[in-house]
């Protein structure tokens, strides 16, 4: 199975969590890949067969909106039933941006194979291994 992990991170605490879902991936036995959002274009989703997607939520818990926004709504027209999971880092709020995304998800026809994984700020020991599992169901 081809998988990839797209994310952006500010901080690196998204990117962290970015390196445990490829892990997670690629010890399930796939063939995982792990990029920011500036290497890749929308249509290269259609190259994987499961992808992750990992953004922390910014100002009002919204998606990144310079670069991964703008990404992940043209990577939309690409993701009908594609296997995808969320993950990102917040540092306040109550996760709303990852219900709307997963919300989003949805309407367009992915198959989210489980809630997104998120954590405040740096991911602790349990955020990682949630992380590990999400790429592992992404590679099953």
């Amino acid at each position: 199975m081809k998988t990839a992990v797209i994310y952006w991170s500010g901080t690196g605490n998204t990117e962290k969590m970015a390196e445990a879902v490829c892990a997670g991936m690629k010890n399930a036995g796939a063939d995982a890949v792990m990029m920011s959002v500036s290497e890749v274009s929308a249509a290269d989703v259609n190259n994987y067969d499961a992808i992750a997607f990992g953004c922390p939520a910014m100002g009002a818990e919204v998606l990144e909106e310079s670069e991964f926004d703008p990404f992940f709504t043209d990577a939309e027209a690409f993701l009908s039933g594609k296997k995808t999971g969320l993950f990102g880092s917040y540092g306040w709020g109550d996760g709303t941006w990852m219900r709307d995304w997963e919300e989003r998800v949805r309407n367009c026809g992915a198959e989210l194979v489980s809630d997104g994984v998120i954590c405040m700020n740096e991911p602790d020991d349990s955020a990682i291994a949630e992380c590990e599992a999400l790429g592992a169901s992404l590679a099953a």
